[in-house]
C-alpha cells in the first residue's frame, strides 16, 4: 500500500475564531487531535503541519509532532501545502501522494483519509482526488457554504458549486427536499506531489474567480479530479460554539 504525506496548514488568524489551532479545552490543543486522527489512517505515514505562526509551530513540537514554518502571504491553503512539500526533509519523490488535511477537522475519519489515498493510487488518469458526500439530514443542500459536486461516469469530477447542482427541470421545489439527490464536497484532498507543484503555478481561471472554488483551476485547464464517494460524518469547526460543541463531545467519548 502506497503511503502518503499529510500536511496540515494551520493559521493562528481566523475572523471568526481567532488562536483556533490551540484552543485546549480538551487538555490537547486543537492541532493535535488533528494530527493524531491523521496519523490513525494506515496509509499515512507521516504528518506535518505547516503554519506561519511562531505559536502553532512551538505548540506541535512540544506534543511531539512535525512541524515547518511557511511564508505569511500566501493566498490560499493549496499554496501553503507546496511550500511546505518542497521544506520537508526529507522530500517526497514526485508520485509520492500529498493530502491536505484542513487544520479545524479535529473529528476526521482515519478510514476516509484511507479511501481517498486508495482510491488516487488506483486511478493512474487522475493527478489529484477528493471526496463526496451524501448530505446530512441536518444540512441543507442551498446553502452556498457548502460546496456540491456533480461527477462522470468514470468517478471524475465534472463541477463543483455553491449553487445547488444539478437542477431538475420537472420537478426543482421537490428534488430540492430530498438531500439524498445531491452531493457535498468535503474539504479534503490528495495530490500527486509533481501535480500540486504543478498546480500552483497554473493561472487563475475565470469560474474558480466566479465561485472561489480553487479546485475549478484544476478542471479549467483539463485536469482531471478523482473523486470517492464515502459517507463522511466529521465537521470542521469554523466558530467558538462549535468548538464547544467538539469539547462536549470529547468529553462524552473519554
Amino acid at each position: 500500500m502506497q503511503e502518503a504525506t499529510a500536511i496540515i496548514p494551520a493559521r493562528f488568524g481566523s475572523t471568526r475564531f481567532p488562536g483556533k489551532p490551540l484552543a485546549d479545552k480538551t487538555g490537547k490543543p486543537l492541532i493535535q487531535h488533528v494530527v493524531e486522527q491523521a496519523h490513525k489512517a494506515q496509509t499515512v505515514g507521516r504528518v506535518v503541519v505547516a503554519t506561519d505562526d511562531q505559536r502553532i509551530y512551538d505548540a506541535v513540537l512540544a506534543f511531539g509532532g512535525e512541524a515547518v514554518m511557511t511564508r505569511t502571504d500566501h493566498p490560499n491553503g493549496t499554496s501553503r501545502l507546496a511550500e511546505a512539500v518542497q521544506a520537508i526533509d526529507p522530500p517526497p519523490d514526485d508520485d509520492a501522494i500529498i493530502l491536505n488535511v484542513q487544520g479545524d477537522e479535529p473529528e476526521i475519519e482515519p478510514d476516509v483519509i484511507d479511501q481517498l489515498v486508495t482510491g488516487l493510487a488506483n486511478d493512474p488518469d487522475a493527478p489529484m482526488a477528493t471526496l463526496a458526500s451524501p448530505f446530512a439530514d441536518d444540512e441543507d443542500p442551498s446553502d452556498p457554504n457548502i460546496v456540491k459536486l456533480i461527477v462522470d461516469q468514470n468517478g471524475h469530477a465534472l463541477y463543483f458549486s455553491r449553487s445547488l447542482i444539478p437542477h431538475h427541470r420537472d420537478a426543482p421545489s421537490a428534488l430540492s427536499t430530498h438531500t439524498s439527490a445531491f452531493l457535498k464536497h468535503p474539504g479534503l484532498y490528495a495530490y500527486r506531489r509533481g501535480f500540486l507543484l504543478k498546480y500552483v503555478t497554473l493561472p487563475p481561471t475565470p469560474l474558480e474567480e466566479a465561485e472561489k472554488l480553487e479546485q475549478l483551476r484544476a478542471l479549467e485547464h483539463g485536469y482531471k479530479i478523482a473523486v470517492i464517494k464515502t459517507q463522511v460524518r466529521h465537521h470542521g469547526i469554523d466558530t467558538p460554539e462549535q468548538y464547544e460543541a467538539f469539547v462536549s463531545r470529547h468529553q462524552r467519548g473519554s
